[in-house]
């Protein structure tokens, strides 16, 4: 039977796009089911404040009734303003074949030109604040908090569309538990000599300032990076509201240099050691077991999703030692306090030299990769 791409129109075919991730990869053993309520949110005008700069159309592929595939084409004035007009963006892929993928991918690239653009960059779900790139590299083993996971026969499948990668974002895999070596020890303890230099926790009584801090620092911080869209203050509090409750003093570091606070590094528990088995869904036991797992404070592995050094200091010898001084300080706490003893560093993108050294310095090594593909119309 021949394939047909609708737009989702109500509440049942959001449902059933919602749905399709859960069906295709149960049996995959190294994929997480998102909490449901969440994926919901993150499609949900209203609930999303990404939904205020950019807008979003749902398809759904079926064959004979039966839904085979999903995709999302999306165009955001910031991607606009900050990647250059005509650029369009596609992501929240999911198919069950060749044949679907090559329907859906075109269904998206239809309503993108309709749109007016000229170009069209995937997959992104939906931002790239939210699950950008595909996973090329990395299936033998779970995503981290926050880090997607998809079918490696995807690859080929966006690339038979006609896309090329335009850009690879990598995760490094670190072992906590080993101090760094003697060099980069060395320009730690210099470091903590320095009376201009003070590396603090967040408070997390303070939450909704340190977490503007943070991002005022991050937005500084990665602004001339490739991809980069700034978050704005409604984005900024939505993300602080989903991170208050997983993030934990230790594990958030601010450096502050003759008093200005100039960098960060934020790390968090590996909250998908708790969702695994929950199939997506809080209630009703779920939601028992997650706030146990939080109250336990005992996390085997966490994840550094963001860290930055103000754009100011970027070309001086401080910013990579801010950088060691603030990986090593929460890898102490984090072993001692929390008993981690894995740690995954990422997204960093591939043309990121700075990071990437530092990455190199401690010992870590790439573990997944995560490409972002492009295509001209």
């Amino acid at each position: 039977m021949s394939i047909t791409v609708t737009p989702v129109r109500n509440k049942a075919e959001k449902k059933a796009f919602i749905d399709l991730q859960y069906r295709l990869n149960r049996d995959d053993p190294n994929w997480v089911p998102p909490l449901r309520d969440e994926v919901n949110g993150l499609l949900t005008p209203g609930k999303n404040p990404w939904f205020e700069h950019a807008e979003a159309e749902l398809f759904l592929a079926r064959r004979g009734g039966r839904v085979t595939g999903r995709i999302s084409a999306q165009v955001d004035a910031l991607v606009l303003e900050h990647m250059g007009a005509g650029t369009g963006q596609w992501g929240m892929f999911e198919a069950e074949d060749a044949e679907t993928a090559r329907a859906l991918i075109a269904a998206a690239e239809g309503w993108l030109r309709a749109k007016g653009m000229t170009r069209s960059l995937g997959p992104f779900s939906l931002g790239i604040w939210d699950e950008p790139g595909l996973l090329v590299k990395g299936h033998d083993h779970p995503p981290m908090v926050m880090m997607g996971h998809n079918q490696a026969r995807y690859e080929a499948w966006i690339e038979a569309a006609g896309y090329k990668g335009v850009k690879d974002l990598y995760t490094y895999d670190l072992d906590v538990t080993k101090g760094f070596p003697p060099l980069i020890a060395r320009i730690v303890a210099s470091g903590q000599k320095n009376p201009r230099i003070r590396i603090r926790k967040a408070d997390k009584s303070r939450f909704d300032e340190e977490a503007a801090l943070i991002l005022s620092i991050l937005n500084d911080a990665w602004g001339d990076n490739w991809g980069f869209i700034p978050l704005t203050d409604s984005e900024i509090a939505f993300a602080g509201k989903k991170l208050k409750p997983i993030v934990f003093e230790d594990m958030i570091r601010i450096a502050e240099y003759d008093g200005e606070p100039v960098a960060f590094m934020m790390s968090l528990p590996n909250l998908n050691l708790a969702l695994k088995d929950m199939g997506g869904r809080l209630f009703p036991f779920g939601w028992a077991k997650l706030l146990w797992w939080l109250k336990r404070r005992r996390f085997p592995e966490a994840r550094v999703p963001l860290m930055g050094v103000v754009k100011k200091l970027q070309a001086s010898r401080l910013a990579s030692q801010l950088a060691f001084m603030l990986i090593e300080t929460i890898r102490a706490e984090a072993s001692v306090k929390f008993g981690i003893t894995r740690g995954e560093v990422g997204w960093v993108l591939d043309d990121n030299e700075g990071m990437k050294s530092i990455a190199d310095a401690i010992e870590s090594k790439v573990n997944r990769v995560y490409r972002v593909y492009e295509k001209a119309f």
